[in-house]
C-alpha cells in the first residue's frame, strides 16, 4: 500500500534536514511512520490478512533499527524525531 506522492511529499517537506533532502534518517522514518498506521487502519477492517501483517512487522523492525541509528548519532535529533511523531507516550 503505497503512500500517494502529495502525502509523500507533504511528510519529506515536514523532516527534511536540507532543501535536497529525501533521505535522510528522519525523513525516512516520518515515511515509515505514515505507512505503518495507514496499514494499522487496513488490519482493522481486514483482521485475516497474515500476509500483510508480515510486511507490517517487517516495516516496524526497520523502523525501530532506524531509530535505534539515529539515537547512537545524535540524540537530541532522535528526542525531536520521536517528540514530532508521538511514537511515545
Amino acid at each position: 500500500m503505497a503512500l500517494h506522492h502529495t502525502r509523500k511529499d507533504e511528510i519529506v517537506a515536514a523532516f527534511r534536514t536540507h532543501d535536497t533532502d529525501t533521505g535522510s534518517t528522519e525523513v525516512q522514518v516520518a515515511l515509515q511512520t505514515e505507512r505503518i498506521n495507514t496499514l494499522t487502519e487496513h488490519f482493522r477492517t481486514h483482521k485475516k490478512d497474515h500476509h500483510g501483517r508480515r510486511g507490517l512487522l517487517a516495516l516496524v523492525g526497520q523502523r525501530r533499527r532506524l531509530l535505534k541509528y539515529l539515537k547512537s548519532e545524535s540524540a537530541s535529533r532522535h528526542a525531536v524525531l520521536v517528540k514530532k511523531l508521538k511514537l511515545r507516550s
